[in-house]
């Protein structure tokens, strides 16, 4: 819509007739109000074609257009918004000249990686044009620089209270249209449901709309919707909004409204919200102000979900069949299967049924321990695409990745025999860079026909085949790892993470291992083989390696004894027993003259010695041909993002010899010296 076409007449004229009758029984009208609630209308008459000359003249330039068809209607403006009082028409305007000092503390934070934003902001304050006449402390300023290909200027509104930046808008009409919105909060919040017009009933109408589009899956129409609402100020809308906000991803502002004071949504709001509390290291004081409306019974019950949560045992629910998928998903989640636990809910979540009628989602997933992190952004919108809540026979609104993968899962390439169907990630996924461009060692334990929860009597320390510990992260347990204990050179014991590595295969998975010792090093797969198959893999990148060269070691044991084994330190190759040709060395490792005719890596691509993505490379070939020929796969996901049991391994070195010294490192734990 252009300036041409809007109808500031009708706009204005809406605007004062809502104010005057939110207004017109209200103890905290200021002097002055009488007229404007007398006459129902907040403006002035019309500034003449002369005074609008007059000011253009003035100024130096012409006016923004609409601020200039603004003064074809109203000379001036009162009550723009809740804290500027009176806006200035062809008289009362200024030029700011900086008077605050805000534009010299922008300037002085200004360097060489300050965007074209900041540049332009820091520049606003000394050259705008100063519209407010009377506020509380709030700057209204039109900036004659910034403009747009329409010869619009922005308009910077500060309030010196609000400790931010100022807010931006691109037009004199989007800063009326956001003060007209910011009335309708006020007044809505004031009158505690007594603003009723024209307008807050369409407004209602869209929240009603919102929630339809939501439950019938299109989260998109229902977030635009809600959104609108909300910035109105209407009721519910806000509740709404949060919920579709946060399974996207969006932590930040996200308090559900009055619904954690709803003994309805308790289970599930408060639990996300408590989730969020320990995840930002929080005081009680901010715990408090979340429940600072609720009563007695919902604090009660919120302390309890609280020290759930903190202790990692809160548990999701839900009832009916959800209820019966979440549980089973949770099982899946636990040994390892995130893609088939995520599939397992989103199967049952047409069956979900909501707690009251402003609840859009089963938010109570993201506060499990096994479960929330399973629902990232990309799994949240798809979650927020399926109809639910008894909208399920009305059809997809929005799109559901196929059975054989979802969210952050993928079709399996590996060769490992899963049949394309499972998600898994294969092997070679472990030597890939990471988020930051690292690439991290592993080593991991694979036995065939063994469940995941037997794996400590095999292969725990001392002997310990006791219960597994709670699922954890493993920066989770990185940090219990270092908040005591004592590591050594001769004693290399690690936390491994245990889970189902495809059919019939369960793993112990080290995701930070120790430095890899030949002379010392004992591969576990004989002890840990008998009456299977054990395989053990040790990778480390070349530049987590002592002598400065990647490592790759396999080894094979079956019923008790190693039937073959190999490790790769850069050019060294030492290798026992009949090794299948599928997974000889080299095929994958040997350089030079020493490759086969059946080398998996072309010569002319595969870098010198030192080169890593050679090694990698190489290593992926090998990871790749492992997983084939066991049909084996580990849990990507799982292992970096999900929470595992794990246990602490017997020792992956032998004891010293005669002669042979050692070095011990202890962690502190808190508090001790």
């Amino acid at each position: 819509m252009t300036e041409e076409t809007f109808d500031w007449r009708s706009f204005l004229t809406r605007w004062s007739e809502e104010w005057a009758d939110a207004h017109a029984d209200a103890d905290d009208n200021r002097a002055g109000d009488e007229e404007p609630l007398r006459a129902r209308w907040l403006g002035f008459e019309p500034a003449s074609a002369e005074r609008t000359a007059a000011m253009e003249a003035w100024v130096g330039q012409p006016l923004p257009p609409s601020y200039r068809a603004f003064l074809e209607v109203s000379d001036g403006w009162r009550h723009a918004g809740g804290f500027v009082w009176r806006l200035a028409g062809t008289e009362g305007a200024r030029w700011h000249r900086d008077g605050a000092g805000v534009g010299r503390l922008d300037r002085e934070f200004l360097d060489e990686n300050s965007s074209p934003e900041q540049v332009m902001r820091a520049g606003m304050w000394d050259r705008a044009l100063q519209l407010d006449v009377e506020s509380d402390l709030v700057l209204v300023l039109l900036d004659p620089l910034d403009r747009d290909e329409a010869g619009e200027w922005a308009v910077y509104r500060h309030a010196s209270w609000s400790g931010g930046p100022p807010t931006r808008y691109g037009s004199f009409r989007a800063f009326m249209a956001a003060m007209y919105r910011e009335f309708h909060r006020l007044a809505s919040g004031r009158t505690e449901g007594r603003f009723v017009n024209s307008t807050t009933r369409a407004l209602d109408e869209l929240v009603e709309q919102g929630r339809a589009e939501a439950l019938r899956g299109g989260y998109e129409r229902a977030e635009a919707a809600l959104k609108e609402a909300a910035e109105f100020g209407r009721p519910r809308a806000t509740e709404m909004l949060d919920q579709i906000r946060r399974l996207l991803g969006q932590t930040w502002s996200v308090g559900f409204g009055g619904l954690a004071a709803d003994p309805r949504y308790t289970g599930d709001v408060v639990a996300v919200l408590a989730a969020e509390h320990i995840r930002s290291q929080r005081d009680q004081g901010s715990w408090e102000f979340v429940l600072r409306s609720a009563s007695g019974e919902v604090r009660g019950a919120a302390a309890e979900i609280l020290r759930q949560v903190a202790e990692q045992t809160f548990r999701y629910t839900a009832p009916g069949a959800f209820g019966r998928a979440v549980e089973h998903a949770r099982e899946q989640a636990r040994w390892g299967g995130t893609d088939e636990a995520w599939r397992t809910l989103l199967a049952g979540l047409p069956h979900w049924t909501p707690l009251g009628p402003d609840h859009l989602a089963p938010l109570g997933l993201l506060a499990d321990p096994l479960l929330g992190p399973l629902v990232t952004p990309e799994r949240g919108r798809e979650l927020l695409a399926v109809p639910r809540g008894g909208y399920a026979d009305d059809g997809p609104a929005g799109v559901v990745a196929p059975a054989g993968g979802s969210g952050s899962g993928s079709r399996c390439g590996s060769g490992c025999g899963c049949g394309g169907e499972s998600g898994c990630d294969g092997l070679a996924w472990l030597a890939a860079e990471d988020r930051q461009g690292r690439h991290d060692g592993y080593r991991f334990v694979l036995v065939e026909g063994v469940a995941p929860d037997e794996l400590p009597a095999r292969f725990g320390a001392d002997g310990d085949a006791t219960a597994l510990g709670a699922p954890m992260t493993r920066w989770e347990a990185q940090r219990q790892r270092f908040a005591g204990g004592v590591s050594s050179t001769y004693d290399d014991k690690a936390q491994a993470f245990v889970a189902r590595a495809g059919a019939g295969w369960s793993v112990a998975f080290d995701t930070d291992p120790a430095s890899f010792c030949a002379p010392r090093f004992e591969s576990p797969a004989a002890a840990d083989s008998h009456g299977t198959r054990a395989v053990v893999v040790w990778g480390v990148p070349a530049e987590s390696h002592a002598a400065g060269d990647g490592l790759f070691h396999l080894s094979v044991a079956e019923d008790g004894e190693e039937r073959y084994a190999y490790t790769v330190e850069g050019a060294d190759i030492r290798r026992s027993g009949a090794i299948p040709p599928a997974l000889d060395p080299d095929r994958f490792f040997a350089r030079g003259e020493d490759a086969g005719p059946d080398h998996v890596i072309a010569e002319h691509v595969l870098p010198e010695q030192d080169d890593r993505r050679g090694d990698r490379r190489a290593e992926r070939a090998a990871l790749t041909a492992i997983a084939a020929e066991f049909g084996v796969a580990l849990p990507r996901f799982a292992l970096t993002e999900g929470r595992l049991h794990s246990f602490t391994t017997r020792s992956w070195t032998r004891p010293p010899g005669p002669g042979e010294s050692y070095g011990e490192l202890r962690w502190m734990a808190a508090g001790e010296s």
